[in-house]
């Protein structure tokens, strides 16, 4: 997506010079629009949109320290500039240090921190970049980065879990995939010189098995293209908007995977837009922002069209129930939250439980996938051993 640096006068009538991430200019004026900015000056940049070969990239740990310890200071009273110099002298991670330095260098130069941070989109999101936003004009600066430093760490927790459920069962798929490659190239060949020269009538079952073995034998560099070929095909088709869609919207489909999919998005949807709406934030700002970090085009698509009813005079609730990708669960929850005055408490609630369905969904797939995998390795054991084995047994009768 390219990248805008633009020049804007906020409401109070101070400068704000930023860059920010869309399709086109009409669509960098209507988010500035949405942030009360008057746009003065744009144009369409490259910097900071090409990731280069051998780039430091931050540590997400890196992101939730820094977080909690401008928290602390904050709140002891330290100056932000002097606590920008401590954490930046303090910092072990490169690629997070060199922010820091040309953040530090912008506050000291007349910068707000957030017009500062906005310049590394790579470091700093919309979502934080937004809530310090929030924070510097509320004066709770120290309660923000606080709440920004457990958001990110619980988020960072959630993901270390299912990680971790899945490692087991595709360390198995892999390493099954390489045994089973070296058993068709390598080994069965060697079985079938042996039957060959015994003058041994082949079942249809070993032929069948054989002729996949000399296939592999031979092809096995086709084998690898093909598949090769067809992960960066499918990558770059991913990549076009009409790809990406349709993957989206096969992710949320699929069987059991899709659900658990949908279950994440809604969790973070809940815990990110609940955040926002209690930092101060806006709420069509607010429904921007998460659409955007929702990393699903189909439900930022919903997210969209969300704003668009609450602009006709919607009721927040309305929209995402139209969509059908929101349970009925969660939009009554919304409603509520609306009608109460809670809606920020509401939609934390609707997060924590999505987070603990994610949790048992991911458990309940592990258990399922582990006697699936020793199914399907003991079906395909058993057909090698019968179509080894076969012509052996009728070798030994004939000798008798």
């Amino acid at each position: 997506m390219p990248l805008f640096a633009y020049t804007a006068i906020d409401a109070s009538g101070r400068t704000v010079r930023a860059t920010i991430e869309a399709d086109n200019e009409q669509l960098v004026l209507a988010k500035l629009r949405d942030q009360s900015l008057h746009c003065t000056e744009i144009k369409k940049t490259s910097q900071g949109m090409k990731t280069s070969f051998g780039q430091k990239k931050m540590k997400p740990r890196s992101l939730v320290v820094f977080s909690r310890q401008f928290a602390t200071m904050i709140d002891a009273g330290i100056p932000i500039v002097r606590c920008l110099d401590i954490l930046n002298g303090q910092m072990k991670d490169p690629a997070l240090k060199e922010v820091l330095e040309q953040i530090t260098a912008d506050v000291k130069g007349g910068l707000q921190l957030n017009e500062a941070m906005i310049k590394h989109p790579q470091c700093f999101n919309k979502l934080y970049v937004n809530m310090i936003r929030a924070a510097e004009v509320g004066g709770i600066l120290d309660q923000i980065l606080d709440r920004l430093a457990g958001f990110l760490e619980y988020e960072a927790e959630i993901k270390g879990k299912i990680k971790g459920a899945m490692m087991y069962p595709i360390l198995v798929v892999c390493f099954s995939q390489i045994m089973l490659f070296v058993l068709f190239s390598f080994v069965l060949p060697k079985f079938k010189d042996i039957f060959t020269g015994m003058d041994v009538q082949l079942p249809p079952v070993t032929q069948a098995l054989f002729s996949i073995g000399d296939f592999m034998s031979h092809f096995w560099w086709l084998v690898i293209l093909i598949g090769v070929g067809a992960f960066f095909g499918m990558k770059a088709y991913g990549k076009t908007p009409k790809g990406r869609y349709q993957f989206d919207t096969f992710k949320l489909r699929f069987p059991i995977v899709g659900e658990l999919a949908l279950k994440m998005s809604i969790a973070r949807f809940s815990r990110t837009f609940g955040t926002l709406i209690n930092s101060g934030v806006p709420m069509m700002r607010s429904l921007e922002i998460t659409g955007e970090t929702l990393g699903n085009v189909v439900l930022t698509e919903a997210i969209e069209n969300t704003r668009i009813g609450i602009r006709e005079g919607q009721k927040l609730s309305v929209p995402l129930a139209a969509s059908n990708l929101f349970p009925n669960m969660v939009t009554t929850m919304i409603d509520i939250g609306e009608e109460s005055g809670r809606l920020s408490e509401m939609m934390v609630k609707v997060g924590d439980f999505y987070d603990s369905e994610v949790e048992s969904t991911v458990k309940g797939l592990t258990s399922m996938i582990e006697p699936m995998l020793i199914i399907f390795l003991g079906v395909v054991v058993g057909f090698i051993a019968i179509s080894i084995m076969t012509p052996i047994f009728k070798l030994v009768n004939s000798i008798h």
